[in-house]
Protein backbone atom coordinates (compact mmCIF):
# COMPACT_ATOMS: atom_id res chain seq x y z
CA UNK A 1 0.00 0.00 0.00
CA UNK A 2 1.68 3.16 -1.17
CA UNK A 3 1.03 6.57 0.30
CA UNK A 4 2.70 9.92 0.12
CA UNK A 5 3.66 11.81 3.23
CA UNK A 6 3.83 15.59 3.06
CA UNK A 7 7.31 16.68 4.14
CA UNK A 8 7.02 20.37 3.30
CA UNK A 9 5.21 22.53 0.78
CA UNK A 10 5.43 20.75 -2.60
CA UNK A 11 7.64 17.98 -1.13
CA UNK A 12 6.33 14.42 -0.69
CA UNK A 13 7.91 11.16 0.38
CA UNK A 14 6.64 7.70 -0.56
CA UNK A 15 5.60 5.47 2.28
CA UNK A 16 4.56 1.83 2.06
CA UNK A 17 2.80 -0.78 4.09
CA UNK A 18 -0.09 -1.03 6.48
CA UNK A 19 -0.32 -0.51 10.20
CA UNK A 20 -1.98 -3.19 12.31
CA UNK A 21 -5.22 -1.17 12.44
CA UNK A 22 -5.49 -1.13 8.64
CA UNK A 23 -5.72 -4.92 8.22
CA UNK A 24 -9.21 -6.37 7.89
CA UNK A 25 -9.94 -10.10 7.96
CA UNK A 26 -10.98 -11.24 4.49
CA UNK A 27 -9.17 -8.48 2.59
CA UNK A 28 -7.11 -9.78 -0.35
CA UNK A 29 -4.07 -7.91 -1.67
CA UNK A 30 -2.93 -8.76 -5.19
CA UNK A 31 0.81 -8.17 -5.30
CA UNK A 32 2.18 -6.59 -8.46
CA UNK A 33 4.29 -6.62 -10.50
CA UNK A 34 4.73 -10.31 -11.18
CA UNK A 35 8.18 -11.80 -11.65
CA UNK A 36 9.36 -13.82 -14.65
CA UNK A 37 11.90 -16.37 -13.47
CA UNK A 38 15.14 -16.52 -15.48
CA UNK A 39 17.65 -19.33 -15.68
CA UNK A 40 20.17 -17.05 -13.96
CA UNK A 41 17.75 -16.45 -11.05
CA UNK A 42 17.26 -20.17 -10.60
CA UNK A 43 20.94 -21.10 -10.92
CA UNK A 44 22.17 -18.35 -8.59
CA UNK A 45 19.60 -19.12 -5.92
CA UNK A 46 20.38 -22.83 -6.19
CA UNK A 47 24.09 -22.15 -5.76
CA UNK A 48 23.62 -19.57 -2.99
CA UNK A 49 21.60 -22.05 -0.97
CA UNK A 50 24.01 -24.94 -1.73
CA UNK A 51 21.22 -27.03 -3.21
CA UNK A 52 23.05 -29.61 -5.29
CA UNK A 53 20.03 -31.41 -6.75
CA UNK A 54 20.55 -31.48 -10.53
CA UNK A 55 16.81 -30.98 -11.23
CA UNK A 56 17.45 -27.26 -10.73
CA UNK A 57 20.50 -26.67 -12.95
CA UNK A 58 21.35 -29.69 -15.13
CA UNK A 59 19.20 -29.65 -18.30
CA UNK A 60 20.39 -33.06 -19.47
CA UNK A 61 19.48 -34.64 -16.15
CA UNK A 62 16.14 -32.82 -15.91
CA UNK A 63 15.01 -33.70 -19.43
CA UNK A 64 14.78 -37.36 -18.31
CA UNK A 65 12.41 -36.45 -15.45
CA UNK A 66 8.62 -36.45 -15.63
CA UNK A 67 8.81 -32.68 -16.19
CA UNK A 68 11.31 -32.79 -19.06
CA UNK A 69 13.04 -29.64 -17.86
CA UNK A 70 14.63 -27.99 -14.84
CA UNK A 71 12.39 -26.97 -11.97
CA UNK A 72 12.65 -23.61 -10.24
CA UNK A 73 14.12 -24.32 -6.81
CA UNK A 74 11.23 -24.12 -4.34
CA UNK A 75 12.81 -21.79 -1.75
CA UNK A 76 13.17 -19.22 -4.55
CA UNK A 77 9.44 -19.43 -5.19
CA UNK A 78 8.70 -18.83 -1.49
CA UNK A 79 11.27 -16.01 -1.26
CA UNK A 80 9.82 -14.22 -4.29
CA UNK A 81 6.28 -14.51 -2.95
CA UNK A 82 7.38 -13.07 0.40
CA UNK A 83 9.23 -10.26 -1.37
CA UNK A 84 6.24 -9.45 -3.58
CA UNK A 85 4.05 -9.14 -0.49
CA UNK A 86 6.25 -6.80 1.54
CA UNK A 87 4.76 -3.48 0.43
CA UNK A 88 1.24 -4.77 1.12
CA UNK A 89 1.60 -6.84 4.28
CA UNK A 90 4.94 -6.53 6.04
CA UNK A 91 6.52 -3.16 5.29
CA UNK A 92 5.60 -2.07 8.81
CA UNK A 93 6.42 -5.43 10.43
CA UNK A 94 8.38 -5.46 13.64
CA UNK A 95 9.18 -9.14 13.02
CA UNK A 96 8.22 -12.18 11.02
CA UNK A 97 7.00 -14.74 13.52
CA UNK A 98 6.81 -17.73 11.21
CA UNK A 99 5.52 -19.55 8.18
CA UNK A 100 3.15 -22.51 8.27
CA UNK A 101 1.76 -24.99 5.84
CA UNK A 102 4.11 -24.23 2.96
CA UNK A 103 2.74 -26.27 0.08
CA UNK A 104 4.18 -26.59 -3.39
CA UNK A 105 1.18 -27.59 -5.49
CA UNK A 106 2.53 -27.47 -9.06
CA UNK A 107 5.93 -27.07 -10.71
CA UNK A 108 7.35 -23.68 -11.66
CA UNK A 109 9.76 -23.50 -14.59
CA UNK A 110 12.29 -21.03 -15.93
CA UNK A 111 10.36 -18.59 -18.12
CA UNK A 112 7.20 -18.76 -15.99
CA UNK A 113 5.89 -15.55 -14.47
CA UNK A 114 4.97 -15.76 -10.80
CA UNK A 115 2.14 -13.67 -9.31
CA UNK A 116 1.08 -13.63 -5.66
CA UNK A 117 -1.79 -12.49 -3.50
CA UNK A 118 -2.35 -12.49 0.24
CA UNK A 119 -5.59 -12.79 2.21
CA UNK A 120 -5.80 -11.60 5.81
CA UNK A 121 -7.04 -14.64 7.73
CA UNK A 122 -6.66 -13.43 11.32
CA UNK A 123 -5.43 -10.60 13.48
CA UNK A 124 -5.22 -9.99 17.19
CA UNK A 125 -3.63 -7.58 19.58
CA UNK A 126 -0.26 -8.63 20.93
CA UNK A 127 -0.39 -9.65 24.59
CA UNK A 128 3.22 -8.62 25.20
CA UNK A 129 3.60 -5.57 22.91
CA UNK A 130 1.12 -2.71 23.20
CA UNK A 131 2.71 -1.03 20.17
CA UNK A 132 1.94 -3.91 17.76
CA UNK A 133 -0.52 -6.60 16.75
CA UNK A 134 -0.27 -10.03 15.19
CA UNK A 135 -1.52 -10.51 11.63
CA UNK A 136 -1.74 -13.81 9.75
CA UNK A 137 -2.06 -13.91 5.97
CA UNK A 138 -2.41 -16.76 3.50
CA UNK A 139 -0.28 -16.09 0.43
CA UNK A 140 -0.94 -17.89 -2.84
CA UNK A 141 1.46 -17.93 -5.80
CA UNK A 142 0.20 -18.57 -9.31
CA UNK A 143 2.00 -18.84 -12.62
CA UNK A 144 0.88 -16.89 -15.69
CA UNK A 145 -1.91 -19.33 -16.65
CA UNK A 146 -3.40 -19.12 -13.15
CA UNK A 147 -2.14 -22.48 -11.86
CA UNK A 148 -1.43 -22.32 -8.12
CA UNK A 149 2.22 -23.28 -7.58
CA UNK A 150 2.70 -22.46 -3.89
CA UNK A 151 0.80 -21.35 -0.83
CA UNK A 152 1.63 -20.69 2.79
CA UNK A 153 0.50 -18.88 5.92
CA UNK A 154 2.70 -16.15 7.32
CA UNK A 155 2.46 -14.64 10.81
CA UNK A 156 3.85 -11.17 11.47
CA UNK A 157 4.08 -8.71 14.33
CA UNK A 158 2.87 -5.44 12.78
CA UNK A 159 3.39 -1.99 14.27
CA UNK A 160 0.39 0.05 15.34
CA UNK A 161 -0.05 3.53 13.93
CA UNK A 162 2.56 5.88 15.33
CA UNK A 163 4.88 3.04 16.40
CA UNK A 164 6.68 1.92 13.23
CA UNK A 165 10.38 2.51 12.66
CA UNK A 166 9.41 5.12 10.05
CA UNK A 167 7.36 6.96 12.68
CA UNK A 168 10.12 6.81 15.29
CA UNK A 169 12.89 7.79 12.90
CA UNK A 170 10.93 10.54 11.17
CA UNK A 171 10.89 8.81 7.80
Amino acid sequence: MQHSKVIAENIYRETFGRYYEQFQIGDVYQHRPGRTITETDNTWFTLLTMNTHPMHFDRQYAKHSEFGQCLVVSPLTVALMVGMSVSDVSQKAVANLGWREIRLTAPLFVGDTLYAESEVISKRESQSRRDAGIVVVKTIGKQQAGTVVCEFERTMLIARQGHSIEDKAGY
